[in-house]
């Protein structure tokens, strides 16, 4: 299956919710100052810089270039580095700890990801990751898949993983890892815009309009479907649920 295509800027600009929402997950990591923190998909950099701001040594990871670029571009004093998570492998891997927001549903390869993540931890190193649990975005996903039937269009791929709780413990354990803490939970997630939803499937969902032919024709007939269920108080609003999960290395 084809990288996901990333716009930076338009994530930065129009889905700034990414970083934000990732702000009390670093409070769960609890950083250290002199502490070695791994940003395990960085993204365009603004939690790892909100890393950095804690005293900690961080050094920021992402499997896009283009992402990678937007960040050294905004941050240039950060250590940041094109990787993928699935076959991470950095030299000076010793981390204290290992932070991860809004990336692990994007690897299928779920074991990979957590035992290389596991493999950058040194012993009594801990975890910290939220990304998309069971049901995420489950309306949109429904919706739009739907519609593709009904338009005789193939199926869409699935670059997504969102996995439940026992089946994600289950994957850490494998790695290694002793599981603190697992929470799934619903955030609605308000989107910019009165095109909030088409920007959203355009930058997050893109595989869900590929080989359509008519693209925007095919986002207002979905905006039409999803309008009772995810437009209200004036914005859309995607149906996010979240996994979150706190984990630790056995000390040697």
């Amino acid at each position: 299956m084809a990288a996901h295509q990333w716009n930076p800027h338009l994530y930065d600009t129009r889905h700034a919710f990414v970083a934000a929402y990732g702000t009390d997950l670093i409070t769960d990591l609890d950083p250290r100052p002199g502490e070695r923190v791994l940003d395990a998909g960085c993204g365009t950099g603004d939690l790892t810089d909100a890393l950095r701001a804690t005293g900690a040594h961080v050094v920021g990871v992402d499997a896009s270039p283009d992402m990678v670029q937007r960040a050294r571009d905004r941050f240039p004093d950060l250590d940041l580095r094109v990787a993928d998570l699935r076959t991470l492998h950095l030299a000076d891997a010793d981390f204290d700890a290992v932070f991860s927001n809004a990336t692990l549903h994007w690897i299928p390869e779920a074991p990979a990801a957590a035992t290389a993540l596991a493999a950058a931890l040194r012993p009594g190193g801990r975890l910290a990751a939220e990304f998309g649990g069971q049901g995420n975005v489950a309306a949109i996903d429904t919706a739009a898949r739907a519609l593709r039937a009904e338009q005789n269009l193939p199926p869409a791929a699935q670059p997504w993983y969102f996995p439940d709780i026992a089946e994600y413990s289950a994957v850490l354990a494998a790695a290694g890892l002793t599981v603190t803490g697992a929470w799934l939970f619903d955030r609605p997630t308000r989107l910019e815009g009165d095109d909030g939803l088409a920007a959203w499937v355009r930058m997050f969902g893109s595989h869900l309009i590929d080989g359509v032919p008519h693209p925007d024709a095919f986002l207002a007939h979905l905006a039409d479907r999803l309008r009772p269920r995810l437009h209200h108080s004036g914005s859309w609003w995607a149906d996010y649920r979240r996994l979150r999960v706190t984990a630790a290395k056995p000390a040697a």
